[in-house]
């Protein structure tokens, strides 16, 4: 006991306090920290009327390479669901992964914003959906017994870690739009996806098909906030009202949109993606040489996912690391941040080597 209590203060200080429970836990870049303060000097209008955030809107635009309509709020799941809203009717459906976050993680707000709007899941393995199955799902009824599918749900980079290429999403928008349905892309971790596949922003949203993108920012090391990004403009007609209504509409706006100026501009949004991904990447490859470890999913963006026996688990959790369980009881969730140290790698991957081997041992004897 008094070992396992002097492992988990030994690993506090070996690795500063770094964590695999959430990509949500880790602090402020230093970038959106330094564009807080800068626009924390005197006065300015309120409710997105200041330079911040008319700048963060043409920075993301000049991002994406073409003119759209970026509005700020507070959190993801607003940003999901007000964007679905603007979508859907209350009459409609939405076709999502069963494990999309709009699913399982945000409480029925897609329903509650929209007005009562349906999801229609799909499960399919490593969370990502193909063009046969959103066809089978997406079946427009032939009476008003039925919700009548209006809006393709898609996760970049999906709950499961993976990642979409620009052909898999192009198919998708496709066959959605085929069917008079909009896309929306929840984009929570949208730069990781955009490092794996090394391509434009543009190309994995717009030019693919997508009409609205929920760009995420707090995994990324903003303090808050996500911007809604329409593509399909017409979506965002009269999208200022519903975003007030829905509580979305920040009085200092210039500190929601602020921090996305200071990661945009230099590019370094896109810095701590590659950084959180190379960490995933050096824990997947340890994980790998570990015979009683095996990956649950494909490590493509910033999570790992990996069954450990139960017993590696306890002691893990005893010597102070923090993570989910993710699938099953043994199947966990490792998230790395834009600011993992890979000494904090190394040392989970050493004190679950130790944990398995020291199973090992005293099923040897």
């Amino acid at each position: 006991m008094s070992g396992e209590g002097g492992s988990a203060a030994e690993t506090a200080a070996s690795v500063g306090g770094a964590q695999f429970a959430s990509d949500n836990n880790a602090g402020i870049c230093l970038e959106a920290w330094r564009a807080l303060e800068r626009a924390n000097v005197g006065h300015a209008p309120a409710y997105g009327a200041d330079d911040w955030t008319v700048a963060a809107g043409a920075a993301i635009e000049r991002v994406f390479e073409t003119a759209c309509d970026v509005f700020f709020v507070f959190n993801g799941t607003a940003a999901n669901s007000l964007a679905l809203a603007a979508m859907c009717r209350n009459t409609d459906a939405i076709v999502c992964h069963a494990h999309a976050h709009i699913n399982v993680d945000e409480c029925g707000a897609p329903e509650f914003m929209s007005g009562g709007a349906k999801l229609l899941t799909i499960d399919l393995p490593d969370a990502k959906l193909t063009p046969a199955a959103v066809v089978a799902a997406a079946v427009t009824p032939h009476d008003e017994h039925s919700s009548r599918p209006r809006a393709l749900a898609l996760t970049q980079a999906t709950e499961m870690g993976t990642v979409y290429s620009p052909d898999e999403i192009a198919a998708l928008c496709d066959v959605a739009h085929a069917r008079n349905m909009k896309v929306q892309m929840d984009g929570a971790r949208f730069a990781n996806a955009v490092v794996t596949l090394r391509c434009s922003p543009a190309d994995i949203t717009w030019r693919a098909g997508v009409d609205v993108l929920s760009l995420g920012g707090t995994k990324n090391g903003l303090p808050a906030g996500e911007a809604i990004v329409f593509f399909d403009r017409e979506l965002a007609f009269e999208f200022a009202r519903r975003r007030k209504q829905a509580g979305q509409l920040a009085s200092k706006m210039r500190f929601l949109a602020a921090p996305w100026l200071g990661v945009l501009e230099d590019g370094a949004w896109l810095v701590h993606a590659a950084h959180a991904n190379a960490m995933a990447e050096r824990l997947a490859r340890a994980l790998a040489s570990l015979p009683q470890a095996r990956l649950l999913a494909p490590v493509q963006a910033n999570g790992v996912f990996v069954d450990l026996p139960s017993h590696a688990i306890e002691s893990l959790r005893a010597r102070g690391w923090h993570f989910y369980s993710f699938i099953g009881d043994t199947g966990v969730r490792l998230m790395c941040a834009w600011d993992t140290p890979a000494e904090a790698v190394d040392r989970f991957i050493a004190d679950l080597r130790e944990a398995l081997g020291g199973a090992s041992a005293r099923s040897g004897r």
